[in-house]
């Protein structure tokens, strides 16, 4: 059993309330750093611990926090992505909903290492309920001292507020955030200036995802050396992964970073293998944005070492023959799924949500989508292959935001893996809609 930092009394009853979360060890990461280290001490602790953030780039926390400006007489902001949109990704909504005192404390810590005295989690609308959970924390948080002005008697004051979006995937890229917190249009900022430099309300601004802030209360308190410790190489700590798809056991899993892919999959301790004894077609391990992976690559590298649940491991071989560990939206698909009809779904998805500010993404996804419907349909040909690679290959790396990537990629790798499957409902129209929709009759018209 591996060892758990943010999920160890997820089950625990009442942990929900200040109380039980008291009890069991809450809020002592803000008293050690309030009253025992200077912000600059904190930052260092988990610059040392390695973390990376666990929203899906991936990028070194610390270093992020060491960009942040700090100009005489300007706030500065800590933001909390809780806009969790990404298809496959539900491990965020699970730790607020079990655990709220856990991202509090972990936004009281943080905020304090930045130097910032207001701060606020972003939430996506349609998490509503939790927004309810979050602020009844909060009230908790409070009540008991944790939030407002001089907190513990330390001179630091803090506001925290919780702010519900309305629903759009591209606010969950951190200046589309910082453009909907302001009141406007969610569209993605060009870059620079970075929200480091001129975020929220052109302060310098820090934007984290709820599971980066949430491990900042262990670093806190056990040191970054130790959190260090746990993991491989650069790939350090614990990562709450979201398993869905055909396994025995979905869920949300704390697992330490570097277990292999087969093991997650197969072992009792996660997902309990797949679903009726099938065997397994591929995985997408991290969110719909990231490449898929068939079942030859999910046991060995392209160096031919064990694939692992690491950031390196996983993006080994390029996009050629690797993924990313990305948000930790592990699907899996057993033998009888479709590729096509699965990077349909995708590709409807992102031509849904892009914010049409880019021609690029706004043009390329539309046409993804209505090249795959056709194929899906029975209508395709064998020259809609080549074509829908090649859109996908002018939206990578041309638009202001990574939804255009997002949007790429899925539909890359699937015909780089699976080409034969596009080839077959070019070649059996017939064949594939009675397979997919019990449909014998005529393909069905294309959109």
């Amino acid at each position: 059993m591996g060892r758990k930092l943010l999920l160890e009394h997820a089950h625990v009853e009442g942990i929900n309330t200040y109380e039980v979360y008291r009890k069991h060890g809450g809020y002592r990461s803000v008293e050690k750093a309030l009253k025992s280290m200077t912000p600059d001490e904190v930052v260092e602790e988990v610059k040392k611990s390695g973390l990376r953030g666990r929203g899906g780039a991936g990028f070194p926390t610390g270093m992020k926090w060491s960009f942040l400006a700090k100009p005489e007489g300007v706030p500065r902001y800590l933001l909390c992505n809780a806009d969790e949109s990404e298809p496959g990704t539900f491990k965020d909504r699970y730790l607020m909903e079990k655990i709220p005192h856990l991202l509090i404390e972990g936004m009281i810590t943080s905020s304090y290492a930045l130097g910032a005295n207001t701060s606020y989690i972003y939430i996506r609308g349609e998490y509503s309920w939790i927004v309810f959970i979050l602020e009844k924390a909060i009230q908790e948080a409070y009540d008991k001292g944790w939030l407002g002005k001089n907190i513990l008697g330390t001179g630091y004051n803090l506001d925290l507020y919780v702010n519900p979006g309305a629903g759009a995937y591209i606010c969950g890229e951190e200046t589309a955030l910082i453009e909907s917190l302001e009141g406007k249009r969610g569209n993605p900022r060009i870059k620079p200036p970075f929200p480091a430099v001129k975020g929220l309300w052109q302060a310098p601004t820090v934007v984290n995802n709820v599971e980066t802030i949430a491990a900042v209360v262990p670093i806190v308190n056990d040191g970054g050396d130790e959190y260090a410790k746990i993991g491989i190489g650069k790939s350090t700590g614990t990562k709450l992964i979201s398993a869905s798809g055909n396994i025995n056991k979905p869920g949300v899993y704390e697992i330490e970073l570097g277990v292999p892919v087969e093991e997650f999959i197969y072992s009792d301790e996660w997902c309990g293998g797949i679903k009726r004894g099938k065997r397994i077609k591929a995985c997408v391990p991290g969110g719909s944005s990231v490449p898929i992976l068939p079942h030859y690559l999910i046991n060995k590298t392209a160096a031919g070492e064990s694939r692992l649940m690491t950031y390196e491991s996983l993006a080994d071989g390029g996009f050629a023959s690797g993924s990313m560990l990305g948000s930790g939206g592990f699907i899996v698909y057993d033998e009888d799924q479709c590729i096509v009809r699965n990077t349909m779904n995708f590709a409807r998805f992102y031509h849904h949500e892009s914010c049409g500010q880019c021609s690029p993404c706004r043009e390329g996804t539309g046409w993804m989508e209505k090249v795959l419907h056709r194929m899906e349909y029975g209508q395709g040909k064998m020259s809609d292959i080549d074509l829908l690679a090649e859109v996908a290959k002018k939206i990578e790396g041309n638009t202001i935001c990574p939804l255009g990537d997002a949007a790429a990629w899925p539909v890359s790798a699937a015909i780089r893996h699976f080409r034969e499957e596009f080839e077959w409902h070019v070649n059996e129209p017939k064949a594939c809609l009675e397979r997919n929709y019990g449909l014998v009759s005529e393909p069905v018209a294309a959109v």
